[in-house]
């Protein structure tokens, strides 16, 4: 059965063209020639019109007559990558020497091959560079993909504020230690901002030009943790079909955030250890270690230091992680952050669904009182269900976020705390998680968006109170 994908031979040798081809069309759907290098932009172009792009060049670094410098074949190289820097590049030459093999794997070749060649050995060459250019298209897709996040963060389009002293203090810490290396762990409640936080982090820092690479442990099963992490190998286990690239070397350059971290296993925090240790990891099924350069950033909602005291968390990992902790306060904690968070999603969201919307003097003491447990997430969920449904000009978050009214009905003075039954917070989130699996009729899924949770945060909280 041949491998999907398309291979381009640039030689000036027609029998090496024939020969090549001939090897390669037994193993690869699509192969093409050419015998002039001005020719390559053209069949680029037109391959990937055909929806056949070409993923390997096999090129020949001498043209001319004569030549033996091989400063064509960099030239053509250069050429290549500029127009499409996924296609990996084998180069060939009859002329090898090491420090010709040497100059051409620093000019961004994938590989070296002398002429003549053993045909194991090129088609070996070509598997190579063809697994090596799925990696380069998967580190491309994550890239672009986090791209637009980080833009958004530049240009201020997240709600990461707060003019509060607990807040001020947060960007303070931000702003010092992004300009380190150092691991950074973030903790507070869900809903506090903590992916925001580590984003923040990673555009103020020198790495801000590498990618920022994001897992979420509490997604995740145990047996995939460390494929996801370190990689792993065809054949590594049942599933793995192909190489696939881990997320500690796509974010090798950059930053590496594990969001949740409290939720990984004690077999895998020894690997995690190691590799930060070492800063080497080893894919699944695999026998050759890989450099990684990466900023670590870790978040939890979980206490650390209980879950080591507990046996559930190695204290030594945890001292490699939290060399600068970050502890980002509740929402019931800043409530004088609580209007400005309220204008900037009202703002918002009324440009989003193109509604101009203002919010009366009783509603912002209602939303100012309450105690969001869900924190911003839980309020942002909020406003816009309240921008959505409302009628008239004026913001109606009556008919919307009852948990809200409710604890405004409970509170005549507005800003007087005394109307709270208790300050227990375990009580006040058992209350709320109860409000509103009322309100959504048992929803689980529905329930937690509205408190500001993910469904593994919510099914550990159900069973935690006996829900």
């Amino acid at each position: 059965m041949k491998h999907a994908g398309a291979i381009l031979i640039v030689d000036d040798n027609p029998d090496i063209l024939i020969a090549a081809r001939l090897l390669l069309k037994q193993h690869y759907q699509v192969v093409k020639t050419t015998d002039n290098p001005f020719d390559i932009e053209g069949i680029i172009n037109a391959q990937q019109e055909a929806d056949q792009p070409i993923d390997v060049i096999l090129l020949d670094m001498n043209f001319t007559q004569d030549s033996i410098s091989g400063q064509e074949g960099f030239y053509w190289l250069k050429k290549i990558a500029a127009q499409d820097p996924s296609i990996v590049v084998l180069l060939m030459t009859a002329y090898s020497d090491i420090q010709l093999a040497v100059d051409a794997i620093k000019a961004g070749a994938a590989d070296f091959i002398a002429k003549p060649w053993q045909n194991e050995q090129l088609l070996a060459s070509v598997a190579a560079a063809f697994n090596h250019g799925k990696d380069k298209r998967q580190v491309g897709q994550l890239k672009r993909q986090t791209q637009g996040l980080n833009d958004a963060l530049n240009s201020n389009k997240f709600a990461f504020l707060g003019q509060s002293q607990a807040m001020q203090q947060v960007f303070d810490t931000i702003a010092k230690a992004a300009q380190t290396d150092a691991n950074i762990l973030i903790t507070g409640e869900s809903g506090t901002g903590k992916e925001l936080t580590a984003h923040a982090i990673h555009q103020q820092s020198l790495r801000h030009q590498g990618p920022f690479i994001g897992v979420d442990m509490g997604a995740m099963s145990a047996s995939l943790l460390e494929s996801e992490l370190f990689g792993h190998k065809k054949g590594a286990f049942t599933d793995a079909k192909e190489d696939r690239v881990g997320r500690f070397e796509l974010a090798n350059g950059g930053s590496l955030f594990l969001d949740e971290l409290g939720n990984l296993p004690l077999e895998q925090q020894v690997k995690l250890l190691a590799a930060l240790q070492n800063r080497q990891i080893t894919p699944l099924g695999g026998t050759k270690t890989i450099d990684v350069d990466i900023r670590l950033i870790s978040a939890t909602n979980d206490n650390l230091h209980q879950s080591v005291s507990e046996g559930r968390f190695r204290q030594d990992l945890l001292y490699r992680i939290n060399t600068v902790e970050i502890a980002l306060p509740s929402l019931r904690e800043r409530r004088e952050d609580i209007p400005l968070l309220v204008d900037y999603y009202l703002n918002h969201f009324g440009q989003k669904y193109k509604r101009e919307l203002g919010v009366s003097a009783s509603s912002m003491r209602a939303l100012s009182d309450y105690p969001w447990p869900g924190n911003v997430r839980e309020l942002a969920h909020a406003i816009e269900r309240a921008v959505i449904l409302s009628s008239g000009t004026e913001l109606d978050i009556g008919s919307v976020v009852t948990s809200v009214t409710n604890a405004a009905s409970q509170s005549p003075q507005g800003g007087d705390t005394q109307a709270f039954s208790t300050f227990n917070l375990e009580e006040l989130e058992h209350q709320a998680i109860r409000a509103a699996l009322t309100h959504y009729q048992g929803n689980v899924s529905h329930a937690a968006k509205a408190l500001g949770l993910t469904r593994g945060a919510m099914y550990r909280r159900l069973e935690k109170y006996g829900l």
